[in-house]
């Protein structure tokens, strides 16, 4: 193989001596590149390889870090982190210590912001360009948002706090939205007329020959205007952009380097606000991913010729089997109700939709509406099932409190990727929701296999429940020796009991596994501990506290911030029992985890076999609390 144009790109600045045909190579290079890492590697694809030509044109127009350069979401940045230097490390994508699947101001100065949640780009622009207003400074902000954000509100609330900032330029990267030949090929040869120094220039002297003539050249050129506006609304489809302020541009085609280029130089040399309307295709040179860009949008490792599909066959997994479970329940109960924000397939609730499509609600990027509009159809007497995961839930916890809790409405939420998450680093970890929804008394359900979670959905959604209640789970499948112990429908089981044992071991979830494997250690150290499993995590029964009230030390171990966690509820329950014993609580303390496998970042939060086997025999020697 030659030489690769992409080995002499380190920095932006680079892509400038480029001509014409050199940035084709390049950009068919790059996607060369994605797909070779990201096969190895696994992360975002199809996204990325439709926003090649839109980061390279960007960053052969732009001076960043001067320009700043805003993603949402943040997972559409690779071309981004390829052109600022960070090629070689590719390697280590979304692993321990390689870099983030998404933009951080701790990797590189050419990253404005970190990204890992939507419709946050706009605010974050427009704070920025006051920012640069205010001290005076050069440059452009740039927010580009994909459509799937357009679907959350901050983006509106965003608009509508636009005027006055002629530094802020929005790019609408549309890679859904289907435009029709004629109309296309006519809103493009508009934008080229409007794009040029020609057309600018006639648009100026008309405006000041209309101006010199008495009487009748204000009230010509303003019907002029108005009759322009018409026609550019008819064709671009713009109103709701241009009444928020926006001069509106496009659509353009987002794979033309040469045309967004020109564009992006002549909206540069106006003042803004600028509303940049790309057309690109997501999943863009690799043929599986165009034809279905939804189901590739993010990969495991994976064979190139070979990737199978994953709504053909999806993989076994907690989120599939709560979907066949759901669809069974929907099947007995025509009140219930499925409710996800953008995440059908991640959920597993492509199987309710289809079997039951009028029943199923995708409300887009919006989990605060989620919430709400599931309070809405329970007050009215439906059974609206919430499934969103857990590191997008907390968007929604005010809804939560006030909408859902207040009233006590009817509302399941099913919290999906519970717990500690692989490669996405601290943007998508399921650590708080134990702690957030314990501190407003909602019942929650943490099942550690597949029959606890079946068993415990068909529960939590029969009339022995009102009100709000939740149930959490894992990304992936479930571990086998956790399998082993079926379910004994039981709100807690001991795992190991051993008879006069003074230690107890606590979890739920995943961290059972280590819990477990620690018991064993520590019964070879001639340490023995029994191991208690929760299902029911909060509120707390008072069977279950007079079971541990008999222990003398209780090491609790979760994965979930500390601050507010079940563990801390448990230690202040028991001492206002008048336990007296040695609490040792094992949980996160600091949430900045790393990019890493779960079991990586277990090691990193002390929540691994051998970090609890440590702990407990320091305990054991020392008889002090180390909570």
């Amino acid at each position: 193989m030659g030489v690769l144009l992409l080995d002499s790109i380190n920095q932006p600045a680079d892509l400038k001596q480029l001509n014409e045909k050199q940035v084709e190579q390049l950009c068919e290079e790059i996607r060369s590149f994605l797909l070779k890492n990201i096969s190895k590697t696994g992360g975002h694809l199809a996204s990325n390889l439709g926003m090649v030509e839109l980061t390279v044109a960007l960053h052969r127009v732009l001076e960043t870090p001067q320009d700043k350069i805003v993603f949402d979401v943040g997972h559409q940045c690779y071309t981004h982190k390829i052109l600022t230097g960070r090629r070689g490390q590719f390697e280590q994508l979304r692993q321990l210590d390689g870099i983030s699947g998404f933009p951080n101001p701790n990797e590189s100065v050419h990253d404005a912001f970190i990204a890992g949640h939507g419709n946050t780009a706009l605010s974050l622009a427009i704070g920025m360009a006051w920012a640069k207003k205010l001290h005076h400074e050069q440059g452009l902000v740039v927010a580009v948002i994909g459509d799937g954000a357009f679907t959350g509100g901050m983006v509106y609330e965003g608009m509508n706090n636009i005027e006055h900032l002629d530094n802020l330029l929005v790019i609408l990267n549309d890679n859904k939205m289907s435009i029709s030949k004629n109309v296309g090929a006519l809103a493009r040869y508009l934008t080229h007329l409007r794009t040029t120094t020609a057309y600018v220039d006639a648009k100026d002297n008309v405006r000041s020959f209309l101006d010199a003539v008495p009487l009748v050249g204000t009230p010509l050129k303003n019907t002029l205007t108005d009759c322009k506006t018409l026609l550019r609304r008819a064709m671009y489809h713009s109103t709701m952009f241009e009444d928020m302020g926006f001069q509106y541009l496009g659509p353009v085609d987002g794979h033309n380097v040469e045309e967004l280029e020109r564009t992006l130089h002549t909206l540069r040399g106006r003042p803004g606000p600028h509303f940049l309307h790309v057309i690109t295709k997501k999943g863009k040179g690799y043929q599986p991913a165009e034809v279905n860009p939804g189901n590739y949008h993010g990969v495991s490792a994976f064979d190139l010729d070979g990737m199978p599909d994953p709504e053909v066959a999806p993989k076994e997994s907690f989120s599939t089997v709560f979907g066949k479970a759901l669809v069974t329940e929907g099947e007995k109960n025509q009140d219930l109700c499925a409710i996800t924000a953008a995440m059908k397939y991640g959920t597993g609730l492509q199987f309710f939709a289809h079997s039951h499509p009028t029943r199923f609600f995708d409300v887009g990027m919006a989990e605060q509406h989620a919430v709400t509009f599931a309070a809405g159809l329970a007050s009215q007497g439906m059974l609206p099932v919430v499934c969103i995961y857990s590191t997008f839930l907390q968007r929604s916890y005010d809804q939560i409190i006030h909408d859902v809790n207040l009233l006590q409405e009817n509302v399941v939420f099913a919290i999906d990727r519970a717990g500690f998450v692989p490669g996405d680093g601290e943007t998508h970890q399921g650590i708080y929701d134990p702690a957030f929804l314990s501190q407003i008394n909602i019942p929650l359900y943490a099942p550690s296999n597949y029959q606890e979670l079946t068993y415990w959905l068909q529960q939590l959604l029969s009339d022995r429940f009102h009100g709000p209640r939740a149930i959490r789970y894992p990304r992936g499948g479930q571990d086998a020796v956790l399998a082993g112990f079926g379910c004994s429908g039981q709100e807690y089981d001991y795992l190991y009991k051993n008879e006069n044992a003074t230690i107890v071991l606590v979890s739920y979830a995943d961290e059972l596994t280590d819990v477990l494997q620690a018991a064993q250690e520590l019964k070879q150290k001639d340490i023995v501990c029994d191991v208690l499993k929760l299902v029911k995590l909060y509120p707390f029964t008072d069977k279950m506290l007079d079971e541990l009230i008999k222990y003398q030390k209780i090491l609790f171990a979760e994965e979930c911030v500390a601050n507010g966690s079940i563990g801390e509820h448990l230690e202040y329950v028991l001492q206002q029992k008048g336990w007296g014993g040695c609490f040792i609580h094992l949980s996160v303390r600091d949430v900045c985890l790393p990019h890493a496998s779960v079991a990586q970042i277990k090691q990193a939060t002390g929540l691994d076999a051998a970090s609890l086997v440590q702990t407990v025999q320091m305990a054991v020697t020392k008889g002090e609390s180390l909570s």
